[in-house]
């Protein structure tokens, strides 16, 4: 499956409080640092395994241990409405 955002959904960089957020209509989310660096690779081409693939590649891991973690943060992201699996 390839996610992308939602409409009306983006990443923004909030330069007041120096972090980025997810901006959605009418409410925002504040991603950790992990959960950033998966939605920064959600560009509506990459598949989730590509996703994982480049991660795994990033920060020198096991993409079967990646691979739950990323699949859990785009489900819950997708049940909150932020993001479409297609």
């Amino acid at each position: 499956m390839t996610p992308r955002f939602a409409p009306g959904v983006r990443l923004h960089e909030d330069k007041a409080r120096g972090r980025t957020v997810v901006m959605a209509p009418e409410r925002m989310f504040v991603p950790d640092e992990i959960a950033l660096a998966v939605l920064r690779l959600v560009d509506g081409k990459r598949d989730e395994a590509a996703i994982v693939a480049a991660l795994a590649a990033q920060y020198d891991a096991p993409e079967e241990v990646i691979a739950g973690d990323v699949k859990a943060l785009l489900d819950d992201l997708a049940t909150r409405g932020a993001l479409i699996r297609g």
